[in-house]
């Protein structure tokens, strides 16, 4: 005769949080850059970019007219999933990092530092850019200063922070998602500054598992 199992005995499981600080020691990173080699990242083709290369273990996005950047060539989710990097202003006054990202088949883009640099926020949410619709925030940014730049895309919410300050939490019911054309080239998956050198390093990102953890289920069968 066999005995079921005691729950409350056995290791408990639970889908990973999004808002608990200890998701990073739950969920796995996986790496996008080796601080070697662009790998799958490849110049962006905007027509008068400026020069990519690395550096020290950095990606240098190099100041164009107007835009740099790289893309991705490689298999990436379109939801349910987070992408960080660190990202710095080397010189210039205007975005050193525009996030093209994807959210299900749809685009958009987190700026930081647009418009003469200070402006923050997603482009575009209904057709308006981010320094027109609800996301648009200010901050101010040092030059040579690292800045930890993350994103989590669920099909509910993009949700953005810069460092520890949540810049961005935008409900998407009911709301149209698009890019400007000046990045149209970022897509799926792109970086890029704007008559800006940018460095950019520690790009990596992870899947989101967005379930609810269930109550206590029995064991027995």
């Amino acid at each position: 005769m066999t005995t079921a199992a005691d729950p409350d005995t056995l290791p408990k499981q639970s889908a990973p949080n999004p808002e608990s600080s200890t998701d990073a020691e739950t969920d796995t990173w996986k790496s996008l850059f080796d601080g070697k080699t662009l790998g799958l990242w490849k110049p962006t083709r905007f027509g008068g970019e400026g020069e990519v290369s690395i550096q020290d273990g950095t990606i240098q996005i190099a100041m164009g007219s107007d835009m740099s950047g790289i893309t991705w060539s490689g298999v990436f989710p379109e939801q349910h999933y987070e992408i960080s990097m660190d990202a710095s202003r080397v010189d210039g006054t205007d975005f050193f990092c525009g996030l093209t990202f994807p959210v299900g088949k749809n685009p958009c883009s987190f700026i930081v530092g647009g418009w003469g640099g200070g402006i923050c926020g997603l482009s575009s949410i209904d057709g308006l850019d981010a320094a027109r619709n609800d996301t648009t925030k200010w901050r101010e940014f040092k030059t040579g200063q690292w800045y930890a730049i993350r994103v989590r895309v669920s099909p509910n919410t993009i949700t953005c922070w810069i460092d520890d300050e949540k810049m961005v939490e935008q409900p998407l019911k009911g709301r149209t998602l698009s890019i400007r054309d000046e990045v149209a080239a970022s897509k799926p998956l792109g970086i890029a500054s704007f008559a800006t050198t940018a460095g950019i390093k520690n790009i990596r990102f992870r899947p989101i598992d967005e379930t609810p953890s269930n109550s206590k289920k029995s064991l027995s069968k």
